[in-house]
């Protein structure tokens, strides 16, 4: 039996006139729905405290161990409604399986996959009325996470852990999405190393990368590409919020190996969907010399982003310091827009889904 999470209505609702108004023009993470699911976790009773209530702040003491050491993780995953007015999750047992990674990794307890369910879908059946109903791209962005809630200093496992998912309604995440995108290749900053946290859907990655994503601005970019290592040169491993895909001219789709990069969800399913295009998956590290010949002579013809949030957004550019050049012809490319139309139809319920990968809530 799945874990119960009981729901206690908000006595402050969002007037209906006000929440019509957001979901014309959602943004992402800028409004948030009006309820909240959360869990506490302790050494002694294990899980427990399970509820959905009023979206409300967190009352923490100062010596909260997480807002000093970054003891915390999340997830991130789509609610979709349908053209039948149905409710789906996208491949939700695939965000806590890498949730309870996530965790280990932190030194974090781990939720079991059906009370990540279960929380998910008892928050969207609360707000279900803030599932867009999709002109283009919008859905129902939810937010699991957890973090370490000791009033207590000292760099060990947690005693006390909290557990909280919340929702906003989203667009797209570029307003260049569709055209197509440019990556600054830093050569400054890494993202992670065998043996880090790279393969964590943690904070502190994320933090760590602020500063790169104000350097690929700088320079009129719109997101970071990282290497493995500093000083401009190296093997590609990912942009600051997505993974990275290239389609080659013979055929061949290659994204770069695991092992120091995030195993997303949305880029499992490109690999999956790739033979379904007339493209073969393959996971290898790729250099920076070997993608900047590549498409010089026409090897590489399309390059893209992928992620829960980034869906696929085309890349249609790469800088780095003192270079520039453009994929293919600086359009997105058809197997892209192929494979990003194909993503998007079996998310919204516009073709069959034959992977099992919908999962209805209401």
């Amino acid at each position: 039996m799945s874990p119960h999470y009981p729901l206690t209505y908000t006595t402050a609702s969002v007037p209906d006139a006000r929440r019509s108004e957001i979901l014309a023009s959602p943004q992402f993470g800028r409004h948030f729905t009006e309820h909240m699911a959360t869990a506490v976790w302790t050494i002694e009773d294990g899980w427990h405290e399970r509820t959905v209530g009023p979206l409300e702040p967190f009352t923490l003491h100062p010596g909260t161990a997480a807002l000093h050491y970054a003891q915390e993780i999340f997830e991130g995953l789509k609610a979709y409604r349908h053209a039948d007015g149905g409710v789906f999750l996208f491949r939700p047992e695939a965000n806590a399986r890498r949730f309870a990674r996530s965790a280990e990794r932190l030194a974090l307890p781990q939720l079991a996959e059906e009370d990540f369910l279960a929380s998910v879908e008892a928050l969207v059946r609360a707000d279900e009325r803030w599932v867009p109903t999709p002109i283009s791209e919008e859905s129902l962005y939810l937010r699991p996470f957890m973090f370490a809630a000791d009033e207590f200093l000292c760099v060990r496992p947690p005693e006390r852990v909290i557990y909280s998912v919340i929702a906003w309604p989203t667009g797209p995440l570029f307003a260049s999405g569709h055209t197509g995108i440019t990556l600054w290749v830093s050569g400054r900053y890494t993202r992670s190393a065998p043996g880090g946290t790279g393969e964590a859907k943690c904070g502190g990655n994320y933090a760590a990368g602020v500063a790169a994503q104000i350097e690929a601005k700088q320079h009129g970019c719109d997101q970071v590409m990282y290497l493995d290592r500093i000083g401009g040169e190296g093997n590609l491993e990912e942009s600051g919020t997505m993974n990275l895909c290239l389609v080659t001219s013979d055929g061949h789709l290659i994204t770069p190996a695991l092992g120091t990069i995030l195993e997303g969800v949305t880029r499992d399913a490109i690999l999956t969907l790739a033979a379904e295009h007339a493209l073969t998956p393959m996971e290898q590290m790729i250099s920076l010399d070997e993608l900047r010949s590549g498409v010089a002579d026409g090897s590489f013809t399309e390059a893209f982003a992928a992620g829960t949030a980034a869906v696929i957004t085309p890349i249609i550019g790469f800088k780095g310091e003192g270079y520039a050049f453009t994929v293919g012809t600086g359009t997105p490319g058809k197997h892209t827009l192929a494979l990003r139309d194909h993503l998007l139809d079996i998310q919204y319920g516009r073709v069959a889904d034959h992977h099992g990968w919908m999962r209805r809530v209401l």
